[in-house]
C-alpha cells in the first residue's frame, strides 16, 4: 500500500497484509497466526482464539435491530469462526462501549440476547471490559479447542467445493429490513408493512438478525480446507483459494437458494443470483473435500489450478466479480 493511500482505495485486505508482514512471525506454540478464521496455539491441546468487532452504523443499525438480536448475533458470528476451524467453542470475553445516554433497559435486553446464545452454543462468558464512546462498539473474543484444525489453506486440485446451506438469505433479509426501517419481533406474527407473506419473510429476517453458526462435527473429518461465509460466497471462496494456492469453478445451478429468498428478491426487484454469490452474513460453512469422499452438504463446484469462474448449465462462463463486504470500501 502506497504511503498516503486512503483505506477506501487500499481496502481491508491491504491492512491484513501489513499486519501479517509485521507481526506474522511464528512463536513457539503458535500453530496458526494472523489471517485465518481463528488463531491456534498448542498448550497440550490446540487452543483456538478469535475476535470480532461490531460497530453501530457499520455492522448494525438500531433502526431495525433490537438489543436482544444484537447480543445473539454478536456471539454467533464469533462462534462461527471457531466452527470454521473445526473447533469446539467453550468461553467468550465481551468488551463494549456505549453512549453515556444509553439506557439500562437496552443493555438488559442486549444481555438477554447474549445469554440466549450462550445457552444455544453451550459456552460461558468469563470476562471483558466496559467503556464509553459516541456510539455502541462491541468486541467479543471466543476461545475453543480442536483436534484436527481446518485452515483456509489445504484445498487441493480436484477437491469438491461444498456449502452447508442456502445462500443469500441474510442479504435478502437485510434488504427487507432496509425497506421497512423498523424492528421486527421474530416471535410474533407481525405482517404490517411486509411486501411478502410473513411465512416467507421470517426465515430471511431471522437469518440476518439472529444467524445460527453451523457446527462442523459431521464434515470436519472429511474437509481439507474451510471458511465461514461472512462476506459473500465469491469473496470468501477467493480467500480460501488464495491461501491454498488454487483456483475454483462454481456451477451456478448447484448453489443452494431458498424459495423464500427467490420470491422475495423478485418482489424487491433485486437479483437472487447476486445475493447468493455476494450477499454475505449467511454464516454457512464453505469447505473442500476429496472427490471420492461422500459429504452431507451441497456440492457447488471443484477446485482447479488457478482462477475463479462461475459457469451456467451449458458450461459457459458467467461474468462475475468477487464482490462482497469489505471494510473501508466505497461500496453502497
Amino acid at each position: 500500500m502506497r504511503l498516503g493511500m486512503k483505506l477506501s482505495r487500499a481496502g481491508e485486505l491491504s491492512l491484513l497484509t501489513i499486519l501479517r508482514k509485521r507481526f506474522g512471525k511464528r512463536f513457539r506454540g503458535v500453530l496458526v497466526g494472523i489471517g485465518d478464521d481463528a488463531a491456534v496455539i498448542s498448550a497440550g491441546k490446540n487452543i483456538l482464539l478469535t475476535t470480532d468487532m461490531m460497530v453501530e452504523g457499520v455492522h448494525f443499525d438500531l433502526s431495525w435491530t433490537t438489543p436482544f438480536q444484537l447480543g445473539f448475533k454478536l456471539v454467533s458470528v464469533n462462534i462461527s469462526d471457531i466452527f470454521a476451524m473445526g473447533g469446539t467453542p467453550h468461553y467468550i470475553l465481551l468488551n463494549f462501549s456505549a453512549r453515556r445516554t444509553s439506557t439500562r433497559e437496552f443493555f438488559d435486553r442486549f444481555f438477554d440476547g447474549i445469554e440466549e446464545a450462550l445457552k444455544t452454543y453451550g459456552v460461558s462468558l468469563i470476562g471483558g471490559d466496559i467503556s464509553s464512546a459516541d456510539r455502541i462498539m462491541l468486541s467479543l473474543t471466543a476461545v475453543g479447542t480442536g483436534g484436527k484444525v481446518l485452515k483456509r489453506k489445504g484445498a487441493r486440485v480436484g477437491d469438491r467445493i461444498y456449502v452447508t446451506g442456502t445462500l443469500g438469505d441474510s442479504a435478502c433479509g437485510l434488504a427487507l429490513l432496509r425497506k421497512m426501517r423498523r424492528t421486527i419481533d421474530l416471535m410474533k406474527r407481525k405482517r404490517t408493512g411486509l411486501p411478502v407473506a410473513w411465512d416467507v419473510a421470517l426465515p430471511l429476517l431471522r437469518r440476518h438478525l439472529m444467524p445460527l453458526a453451523r457446527n462442523p462435527e459431521r464434515i470436519s473429518g472429511s474437509a481439507t480446507a474451510m471458511i465461514d461465509i461472512s462476506d459473500g460466497l465469491l469473496l470468501d471462496l477467493s480467500r480460501l483459494c488464495t491461501e491454498s494456492g488454487v483456483g475454483a469453478r462454481i456451477q451456478l445451478r448447484h448453489i443452494p437458494v431458498s424459495e423464500e429468498m427467490k420470491a422475495t428478491a423478485a418482489c424487491l426487484g433485486i437479483s437472487a443470483r447476486d445475493l447468493a454469490l455476494s450477499g454475505g452474513e449467511d454464516y454457512e460453512l464453505l469447505f473442500t473435500a476429496p472427490a471420492k469422499v461422500k459429504v452431507k452438504a451441497f456440492c457447488i463446484g471443484e477446485i482447479t489450478r488457478a482462477g475463479i469462474s462461475v459457469v451456467d448449465d451449458n458450461g459457459k462462463r458467467i461474468k462475475v466479480s468477487a464482490r462482497g463486504y469489505q471494510h473501508f470500501s466505497l461500496q453502497g
